[in-house]
Protein backbone atom coordinates (compact mmCIF):
# COMPACT_ATOMS: atom_id res chain seq x y z
CA UNK A 1 0.00 0.00 0.00
CA UNK A 2 1.22 3.56 -1.39
CA UNK A 3 2.47 6.40 1.28
CA UNK A 4 1.45 9.14 -0.13
CA UNK A 5 3.42 12.82 0.83
CA UNK A 6 0.31 14.81 1.61
CA UNK A 7 -3.55 14.03 3.00
CA UNK A 8 -6.04 16.12 -0.36
CA UNK A 9 -8.96 18.41 0.57
CA UNK A 10 -12.21 16.08 0.30
CA UNK A 11 -14.53 17.23 -2.31
CA UNK A 12 -17.94 18.32 -0.95
CA UNK A 13 -19.30 15.92 -3.01
CA UNK A 14 -18.08 13.45 -0.39
CA UNK A 15 -20.70 13.18 1.71
CA UNK A 16 -20.82 10.93 5.65
CA UNK A 17 -24.32 9.80 6.72
CA UNK A 18 -22.40 9.69 10.16
CA UNK A 19 -20.27 12.16 11.15
CA UNK A 20 -16.57 11.05 10.71
CA UNK A 21 -14.80 11.54 14.55
CA UNK A 22 -17.79 13.39 15.93
CA UNK A 23 -15.94 13.83 19.59
CA UNK A 24 -11.88 14.19 18.24
CA UNK A 25 -9.32 15.45 19.94
CA UNK A 26 -5.72 16.03 19.76
CA UNK A 27 -3.75 13.31 21.34
CA UNK A 28 -2.20 14.49 24.78
CA UNK A 29 0.92 14.75 25.95
CA UNK A 30 2.07 12.50 28.61
CA UNK A 31 4.69 12.56 31.38
CA UNK A 32 7.20 10.22 31.06
CA UNK A 33 6.86 8.87 34.31
CA UNK A 34 2.96 8.02 33.17
CA UNK A 35 2.14 3.82 33.49
CA UNK A 36 -0.53 3.78 30.75
CA UNK A 37 -2.73 0.79 29.94
CA UNK A 38 -3.28 -0.21 26.72
CA UNK A 39 -6.78 -2.58 25.62
CA UNK A 40 -7.55 -3.99 22.96
CA UNK A 41 -10.85 -2.97 21.30
CA UNK A 42 -13.20 -5.17 19.32
CA UNK A 43 -16.96 -4.96 18.53
CA UNK A 44 -19.14 -6.02 15.39
CA UNK A 45 -19.33 -3.43 12.69
CA UNK A 46 -22.36 -0.83 12.71
CA UNK A 47 -23.05 -2.60 16.18
CA UNK A 48 -24.51 0.93 16.96
CA UNK A 49 -27.03 0.28 14.40
CA UNK A 50 -27.15 -3.43 14.10
CA UNK A 51 -26.10 -4.82 17.12
CA UNK A 52 -24.74 -8.10 16.92
CA UNK A 53 -25.85 -9.14 13.51
CA UNK A 54 -22.45 -8.59 11.76
CA UNK A 55 -20.74 -10.21 14.81
CA UNK A 56 -22.30 -13.57 13.44
CA UNK A 57 -20.56 -13.05 10.25
CA UNK A 58 -17.43 -12.03 12.15
CA UNK A 59 -17.26 -8.72 10.37
CA UNK A 60 -15.65 -6.50 13.00
CA UNK A 61 -14.21 -3.46 14.11
CA UNK A 62 -11.26 -2.74 15.35
CA UNK A 63 -9.28 -0.07 18.00
CA UNK A 64 -7.15 0.62 20.66
CA UNK A 65 -7.64 2.13 23.95
CA UNK A 66 -5.50 3.65 26.80
CA UNK A 67 -5.36 4.60 30.48
CA UNK A 68 -3.08 6.78 32.28
CA UNK A 69 -2.40 5.84 35.78
CA UNK A 70 -1.71 9.56 36.56
CA UNK A 71 -5.07 10.95 35.33
CA UNK A 72 -7.55 8.04 35.30
CA UNK A 73 -8.60 9.17 32.20
CA UNK A 74 -9.39 6.75 29.03
CA UNK A 75 -8.61 7.36 25.91
CA UNK A 76 -9.95 5.80 22.39
CA UNK A 77 -7.96 5.55 19.05
CA UNK A 78 -9.18 4.03 15.73
CA UNK A 79 -9.08 4.28 12.03
CA UNK A 80 -11.45 4.08 9.59
CA UNK A 81 -13.57 5.32 6.62
CA UNK A 82 -14.27 9.66 6.07
CA UNK A 83 -17.61 8.88 4.04
CA UNK A 84 -18.30 4.90 5.18
CA UNK A 85 -17.48 1.46 3.89
CA UNK A 86 -19.48 2.15 0.73
CA UNK A 87 -17.99 4.83 -0.64
CA UNK A 88 -14.35 3.04 0.29
CA UNK A 89 -15.13 0.25 -1.57
CA UNK A 90 -17.45 1.39 -4.94
CA UNK A 91 -17.16 5.09 -6.81
CA UNK A 92 -20.14 7.15 -7.66
CA UNK A 93 -20.77 7.34 -11.03
CA UNK A 94 -21.28 11.33 -11.83
CA UNK A 95 -22.96 12.63 -14.51
CA UNK A 96 -20.55 14.60 -16.81
CA UNK A 97 -17.40 12.61 -15.60
CA UNK A 98 -16.20 10.07 -17.31
CA UNK A 99 -14.02 8.38 -14.74
CA UNK A 100 -15.67 6.85 -11.93
CA UNK A 101 -15.63 9.70 -8.85
CA UNK A 102 -14.17 7.93 -5.15
CA UNK A 103 -14.92 9.64 -1.75
CA UNK A 104 -12.07 7.01 -0.36
CA UNK A 105 -9.87 8.37 2.15
CA UNK A 106 -9.45 6.82 5.59
CA UNK A 107 -7.75 8.38 8.89
CA UNK A 108 -7.09 8.08 12.43
CA UNK A 109 -9.17 9.19 15.31
CA UNK A 110 -8.91 9.63 18.87
CA UNK A 111 -10.86 10.85 21.96
CA UNK A 112 -11.53 10.81 25.47
CA UNK A 113 -13.10 7.79 26.86
CA UNK A 114 -13.87 4.42 26.01
CA UNK A 115 -17.25 2.80 25.76
CA UNK A 116 -17.11 0.01 27.90
CA UNK A 117 -20.78 -1.20 26.97
CA UNK A 118 -20.23 -0.92 23.37
CA UNK A 119 -16.55 -3.36 23.48
CA UNK A 120 -17.98 -5.23 25.93
CA UNK A 121 -21.49 -6.24 25.40
CA UNK A 122 -21.20 -8.23 21.43
CA UNK A 123 -16.76 -7.72 21.35
CA UNK A 124 -13.73 -7.54 23.63
CA UNK A 125 -12.33 -5.37 25.70
CA UNK A 126 -8.72 -6.64 26.82
CA UNK A 127 -5.47 -5.25 28.07
CA UNK A 128 -2.89 -6.12 26.08
CA UNK A 129 -0.12 -4.02 27.55
CA UNK A 130 1.26 -1.39 30.07
CA UNK A 131 3.64 1.42 28.40
CA UNK A 132 5.29 4.83 29.62
CA UNK A 133 4.45 7.83 29.47
CA UNK A 134 7.46 7.85 27.01
CA UNK A 135 6.22 5.12 24.85
CA UNK A 136 3.25 6.99 24.52
CA UNK A 137 4.08 10.40 23.47
CA UNK A 138 6.31 8.41 20.64
CA UNK A 139 3.99 6.42 19.41
CA UNK A 140 1.39 9.66 19.10
CA UNK A 141 4.37 11.20 16.53
CA UNK A 142 3.98 7.77 15.12
CA UNK A 143 0.41 8.35 14.23
CA UNK A 144 0.84 11.58 12.89
CA UNK A 145 3.14 10.25 10.55
CA UNK A 146 1.31 7.28 9.26
CA UNK A 147 -2.33 9.24 9.34
CA UNK A 148 -0.26 11.97 6.69
CA UNK A 149 0.65 9.57 5.02
CA UNK A 150 -1.63 6.38 4.61
CA UNK A 151 -4.67 8.42 3.44
CA UNK A 152 -7.10 6.07 1.09
CA UNK A 153 -9.02 3.08 2.88
CA UNK A 154 -8.53 -0.49 1.02
CA UNK A 155 -11.48 -2.73 1.60
CA UNK A 156 -10.41 -6.02 -0.66
CA UNK A 157 -7.48 -8.20 0.60
CA UNK A 158 -6.66 -10.12 -3.27
CA UNK A 159 -4.95 -13.77 -3.08
CA UNK A 160 -4.42 -16.70 -5.24
CA UNK A 161 -6.17 -19.43 -3.30
CA UNK A 162 -7.52 -19.62 0.02
CA UNK A 163 -4.27 -21.63 1.36
CA UNK A 164 -2.65 -19.83 4.33
CA UNK A 165 0.46 -19.85 1.99
CA UNK A 166 -1.24 -18.20 -0.57
CA UNK A 167 0.31 -15.14 -3.05
CA UNK A 168 -1.20 -12.20 -1.80
CA UNK A 169 -1.87 -9.56 -4.78
CA UNK A 170 -3.41 -7.16 -2.70
CA UNK A 171 -3.61 -6.44 1.01
CA UNK A 172 -6.14 -4.47 2.32
CA UNK A 173 -5.80 -1.31 4.51
CA UNK A 174 -8.47 -0.62 6.82
CA UNK A 175 -9.11 -0.17 10.97
CA UNK A 176 -7.56 -3.51 11.82
CA UNK A 177 -4.26 -3.06 9.53
CA UNK A 178 -3.91 0.61 11.55
CA UNK A 179 -4.15 -1.71 15.11
CA UNK A 180 -1.89 -3.94 13.61
CA UNK A 181 0.71 -1.21 13.09
CA UNK A 182 0.16 0.47 16.33
CA UNK A 183 1.01 -2.69 18.19
CA UNK A 184 3.90 -3.07 16.03
CA UNK A 185 5.35 0.35 16.96
CA UNK A 186 4.79 -0.27 20.51
CA UNK A 187 6.65 -3.40 20.22
CA UNK A 188 9.52 -1.94 18.60
CA UNK A 189 9.48 1.24 21.38
CA UNK A 190 9.88 -1.72 24.18
CA UNK A 191 6.08 -2.86 24.97
CA UNK A 192 5.77 -6.73 25.85
CA UNK A 193 2.48 -8.07 25.11
CA UNK A 194 0.47 -10.36 26.97
CA UNK A 195 -0.01 -13.96 25.58
CA UNK A 196 -3.71 -14.29 24.47
CA UNK A 197 -5.21 -14.64 21.02
CA UNK A 198 -5.71 -12.01 18.63
CA UNK A 199 -8.22 -12.73 15.80
CA UNK A 200 -9.04 -10.03 13.09
CA UNK A 201 -11.58 -9.45 9.83
CA UNK A 202 -10.51 -9.45 6.53
CA UNK A 203 -12.52 -9.70 3.34
CA UNK A 204 -10.83 -11.62 0.32
CA UNK A 205 -11.04 -11.27 -3.20
CA UNK A 206 -9.61 -14.99 -5.18
CA UNK A 207 -8.36 -14.26 -8.36
CA UNK A 208 -5.59 -15.25 -11.17
CA UNK A 209 -2.31 -13.09 -11.53
CA UNK A 210 -4.15 -9.25 -11.93
CA UNK A 211 -3.40 -6.94 -15.16
CA UNK A 212 -2.43 -3.52 -14.89
CA UNK A 213 -4.78 -1.13 -16.74
CA UNK A 214 -3.86 2.34 -16.46
CA UNK A 215 -4.90 5.14 -14.14
CA UNK A 216 -7.62 7.93 -14.26
CA UNK A 217 -5.91 9.68 -16.73
CA UNK A 218 -4.34 6.80 -19.22
CA UNK A 219 -7.89 5.30 -19.53
CA UNK A 220 -10.76 7.83 -18.86
CA UNK A 221 -8.50 11.27 -20.21
CA UNK A 222 -8.81 12.82 -23.80
CA UNK A 223 -6.66 10.11 -25.33
CA UNK A 224 -7.66 7.30 -23.06
CA UNK A 225 -9.39 3.99 -23.79
CA UNK A 226 -13.08 4.62 -24.36
CA UNK A 227 -13.70 0.92 -24.72
CA UNK A 228 -12.06 0.29 -20.78
CA UNK A 229 -13.29 3.39 -19.83
CA UNK A 230 -17.17 2.09 -20.70
CA UNK A 231 -15.94 -1.38 -19.66
CA UNK A 232 -15.05 -0.16 -16.23
CA UNK A 233 -18.06 2.08 -15.66
CA UNK A 234 -20.49 -0.49 -16.47
CA UNK A 235 -18.81 -3.24 -13.93
CA UNK A 236 -19.17 -0.60 -11.02
CA UNK A 237 -22.77 0.02 -12.16
CA UNK A 238 -24.51 -2.03 -10.48
CA UNK A 239 -22.49 -1.36 -7.03
CA UNK A 240 -24.15 2.13 -6.95
CA UNK A 241 -26.81 3.08 -4.14
CA UNK A 242 -30.07 1.67 -4.13
CA UNK A 243 -33.64 3.45 -4.07
CA UNK A 244 -35.74 -0.15 -4.19
CA UNK A 245 -35.32 -3.53 -3.34
CA UNK A 246 -36.46 -4.64 -6.66
CA UNK A 247 -33.82 -2.53 -8.46
CA UNK A 248 -31.03 -4.12 -5.89
CA UNK A 249 -32.09 -7.95 -7.30
CA UNK A 250 -31.66 -6.58 -10.82
CA UNK A 251 -27.90 -5.08 -10.02
CA UNK A 252 -27.06 -8.43 -7.83
CA UNK A 253 -27.91 -10.68 -11.04
CA UNK A 254 -25.72 -8.29 -12.95
CA UNK A 255 -22.90 -8.67 -10.39
CA UNK A 256 -23.47 -12.03 -9.89
CA UNK A 257 -23.14 -12.14 -13.88
CA UNK A 258 -19.83 -10.28 -13.50
CA UNK A 259 -17.73 -11.49 -10.95
CA UNK A 260 -19.14 -15.17 -10.65
CA UNK A 261 -20.15 -16.25 -14.39
CA UNK A 262 -17.55 -14.39 -16.16
CA UNK A 263 -14.76 -14.47 -13.80
CA UNK A 264 -14.33 -10.39 -13.64
CA UNK A 265 -13.52 -7.64 -11.21
CA UNK A 266 -12.13 -4.39 -11.58
CA UNK A 267 -9.77 -3.54 -8.83
CA UNK A 268 -8.64 0.30 -7.59
CA UNK A 269 -5.99 0.24 -5.72
CA UNK A 270 -3.50 3.26 -5.20
CA UNK A 271 -5.24 5.53 -7.58
CA UNK A 272 -4.68 2.80 -10.63
CA UNK A 273 -7.15 0.41 -11.97
CA UNK A 274 -6.48 -3.39 -12.16
CA UNK A 275 -8.24 -6.44 -13.67
CA UNK A 276 -8.99 -9.32 -11.52
CA UNK A 277 -9.46 -12.58 -13.39
CA UNK A 278 -11.56 -14.08 -10.52
CA UNK A 279 -11.96 -17.56 -9.61
CA UNK A 280 -13.20 -20.01 -7.43
CA UNK A 281 -14.48 -19.53 -4.32
CA UNK A 282 -14.26 -16.03 -5.38
CA UNK A 283 -14.92 -14.12 -1.88
CA UNK A 284 -14.29 -15.13 1.55
CA UNK A 285 -14.97 -13.54 5.09
CA UNK A 286 -12.38 -14.51 6.91
CA UNK A 287 -11.93 -14.25 11.04
CA UNK A 288 -7.56 -15.42 11.53
CA UNK A 289 -5.34 -15.22 14.31
CA UNK A 290 -2.84 -12.94 14.41
CA UNK A 291 -0.55 -12.49 16.91
CA UNK A 292 0.36 -9.78 18.76
CA UNK A 293 3.59 -9.06 18.22
CA UNK A 294 6.91 -9.36 19.69
CA UNK A 295 10.03 -6.50 19.48
CA UNK A 296 11.98 -8.54 17.12
CA UNK A 297 9.69 -8.18 14.20
CA UNK A 298 10.32 -6.62 11.20
CA UNK A 299 9.03 -2.71 11.99
CA UNK A 300 6.11 -0.76 10.81
CA UNK A 301 6.22 2.75 9.67
CA UNK A 302 8.81 5.00 9.88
Amino acid sequence: HRRFDYRPKTDPYCQARYTFCPTGSAIPVMKEEDAIEVYRLQAPVWEFKYGDLLGHLKIMHDAVGFKSSLTGKNYTMEWYELFQLGNCTFPHLRPGMDAPFWCNQGAACFYEGIDDPHWKENGTLVLVTTISGTMFNEMAKWVKYDNDTGIYYETWTVQASPDKQSIVWFDSYECSKFILRTYQKLADLGAVFKKIQTNYTSIILFSGEPVYLGNETSIFGPQGNKTLAATIRDFYYPFKPHQTVGEFFVDLLKIIDHVILNGQFYLFYNLEYWFLPMKFPYLKIIYEEVPLPTRNKTSFGV
